[in-house]
């Protein structure tokens, strides 16, 4: 064959740089996202796109994941210790941030241990990554400063009270501060308020006294209503025997066709009365003296009853 020399060699090394080249294209250009998760890609340093979960590829050297800062507490030795970290992958389902306790004055200058937690989603991870630097310190910091400001307008009681209250309005205040930062804050719990010891022992001596207090109120109003309740029975039953002394003073008139005194059956009615107590004094002893008084008033009720007519008297 006319023409330049075939050489085999050099064919072969073009092939294989080829193939490394594509190999290398295929190992750093190849990503998977898991379902849950995003990466936001830069090209040259600019923001290029994110990506969703499902195959994609990049143009190695070109296209780079940016990485999120991120801060989680471990426990060790018995404290919450800090730990920040990155990663490219960034994660889309709901976190929960655990803050250790913060001391936080209250409005009559008690100062208390305050321990809350926050839950939160990344909604937006372009954002979460590039509007920040480090997000789970921004919403820790940004939580600590609204509920010391939070706590500050409310008194020791009325904090012990209002911890729904302050997890509603910490919830307000950092879903508006995160949406910049491409976070959903979906709820703020305050899980625990330590109170100093010497305050909570005069908390205890004040709530053992207003029990006291009531107890002394609610048995001094029983007693009221008791006396109101027997003046009440004492009146009513005076009003029924003055009632029944006016019908039998009524009933004697017209028996005995006005010719009877007033007063006259007054004592007539007085000596019945009398002889209606006689059995229980009889109770107390074998013989029973009666007063000359006594002799006066059942001397009417023969005067009276000699006036009355026969139906009456019976």
């Amino acid at each position: 064959m006319n023409g330049m020399p075939f050489d085999v060699g050099a064919v072969t090394l073009v092939i294989i740089f080829a193939a490394i080249v594509v190999a290398v294209f295929l190992i750093k250009g190849l990503v998977i996202v898991q379902q849950s998760e995003a990466m936001v890609i830069e090209r040259l340093g600019e923001y290029n796109r994110t990506l969703e979960q499902g195959l994609h590829l990049l143009i190695p050297f070109f296209d780079k994941a940016r990485a999120i800062r991120m801060r989680r507490y471990q426990s060790i030795d018995g404290e919450q210790v800090p730990v920040t970290y990155e990663t490219i992958r960034i994660d889309r389902r709901e976190i929960v941030a655990d803050f250790p306790k913060i001391p936080v004055i209250t409005k009559d200058n008690v100062t208390v241990l305050v321990d809350a937690a926050l839950y939160f989603q990344v909604i937006t991870p372009r954002d979460a990554v590039l509007s920040v630097e480090n997000l789970v310190q921004a919403i820790e910091t940004l939580t600590q400063t609204s509920l010391r400001s939070k706590v500050g307008e409310l008194e020791l009681d009325r904090l012990l009270e209002s911890r729904q209250e302050i997890n509603t309005a910490l919830t307000a205040t950092l879903d508006e501060a995160g949406n910049k930062w491409g976070t959903k804050i979906n709820r703020v719990e305050v899980q625990n308020i330590v109170v100093p010891e010497e305050v909570e022992q005069a908390m205890r001596k004040q709530m053992s006294a207003e029990r006291e207090r009531r107890a002394t109120v609610t048995e001094a109003q029983g007693q009221k209503e008791a006396q109101i309740n027997v003046a009440e029975g004492e009146k009513q039953a005076a009003i029924l025997r003055a009632e029944g002394q006016r019908k039998a003073i009524q009933t004697i008139l017209e028996a005995t066709g006005q010719s009877v005194k007033e007063e006259q059956i007054l004592s007539y009615l007085i000596a019945l009365e009398y002889m209606k107590t006689l059995p229980d004094i009889a109770k107390e002893g074998e013989r029973v003296f009666l007063p000359y008084e006594a002799s006066s008033l059942l001397g009417s009720i023969g005067s009276i009853k000699d006036l009355f007519p026969g139906n009456i008297s019976k």
